[in-house]
């Protein structure tokens, strides 16, 4: 599938989930850990309660 370029082998390649699941949340397990992104923490200013 890889090999000759169809669908499910480009899902292999980019090591996303290949049978229909969603990916805009969730397939971590298929794609691994959260890669931490800079700036995505608590804004400057804002307290801890």
């Amino acid at each position: 599938l890889i090999e000759i370029g169809c669908y499910r082998g480009i899902r292999h390649r980019r090591n996303l989930p290949v049978r229909g699941q969603r990916t805009r949340t969730n397939a971590r397990t298929k794609r691994g850990p959260r890669k931490t992104v800079p700036g995505r923490g608590r804004k400057r200013g804002m307290k801890k309660k």
